[in-house]
């Protein structure tokens, strides 16, 4: 099986991700062994409005054919609890005045991966009736989230459906290298190993 697919256009990455996703293989989970269905679907930083696109497209095609999709996206996650806190607008007022170490302290208590985003995303998983689940917004919300925290909080609580993370940055994860996410490709973020390359999935 080639992995070249993950250089393709990005035309013909939609083919593979829509094939692979409606396949009743990859929604019923067959051949993963013990291991959780978790997915990375990395994309070039700058691919991100493409990807953006691709990944709306995705949906709908999915729909079309019968397959449910959950979109969570963390950038829109986060806005939503920092407004539930009445905060929102004192921060657009006054961002320039923080102290760029006390902004990233209220965002971490706030966005807590554990206590408010996870548990967040499993009520939009639960609320919706669906056959996968789709993770975008990742380079928006860092550094106040990281990828490796949502993944390692979530694979205790969403185990009967695949989880496709959309990554703008590269992962490698291979018997020989182990794992490595980096995050637009130039900051490394922490080893994640249980979950897949998405383009390195048979169809």
């Amino acid at each position: 099986m080639s992995f070249d697919i993950e250089k393709k256009s990005m035309p013909e990455r939609f083919q593979h991700l829509l094939k692979l996703i409606k396949s009743r293989r990859f929604l019923d989970m067959q051949g993963l062994g013990n291991e959780i269905p978790f997915y990375i679907c990395p994309f070039k930083p700058e691919e991100s409005v493409e990807m953006e696109k691709t990944r709306k497209n995705l949906t709908i095609n999915l729909m079309q054919a019968g397959v449910k999709v959950c979109e969570v996206n963390l950038y829109d996650i986060s806005i939503s609890l920092i407004k539930e806190r009445n905060i929102w607008e004192n921060i657009i007022e006054n961002e320039q005045t923080f102290n760029k170490t006390d902004l990233m302290e209220m965002f971490e208590g706030i966005l807590d991966a554990k206590t408010y985003i996870i548990p967040n995303i499993i009520n939009k998983v639960n609320e919706k009736e669906c056959n996968a689940v789709f993770i975008s917004g990742v380079g928006e919300v860092f550094p106040y989230i990281r990828s490796h925290n949502i993944l390692e909080n979530l694979q205790s609580a969403v185990k009967t459906k695949p989880v496709i993370l959309f990554f703008p940055g590269s992962y490698i994860h291979s018997i020989e290298h182990g794992a490595s996410m980096s995050l637009f490709r130039k900051l490394s973020d922490y080893k994640y190993y249980r979950a897949f390359n998405i383009y390195h999935c048979e169809i």
